[in-house]
């Protein structure tokens, strides 16, 4: 089976995109929708599903493995 490095992995992406907002969180930096007004406050959550459904499509038309 072909491999491809892990950073043209979709899936590692998208686990990464939505690994972020805890990650941020845990280092401080919150937003709260004050502070952000708006969509900015809810950019978390955002970020969350967007890297979700990045790393399931990623998984779903992968053609190669991964190379670690």
């Amino acid at each position: 089976m072909e491999t491809k490095s892990i950073f043209a992995s979709k899936g590692i992406w998208g686990g990464i995109i939505a690994i972020l907002p805890p990650a941020m969180s845990l280092v401080g930096l919150d937003l709260s929708p004050q502070d952000a007004q708006g969509i900015v406050g809810h950019l978390d959550a955002i970020v969350s599903a967007v890297g979700g459904l990045v790393a399931i499509y990623g998984r779903v038309t992968a053609k190669t493995a991964l190379r670690v």
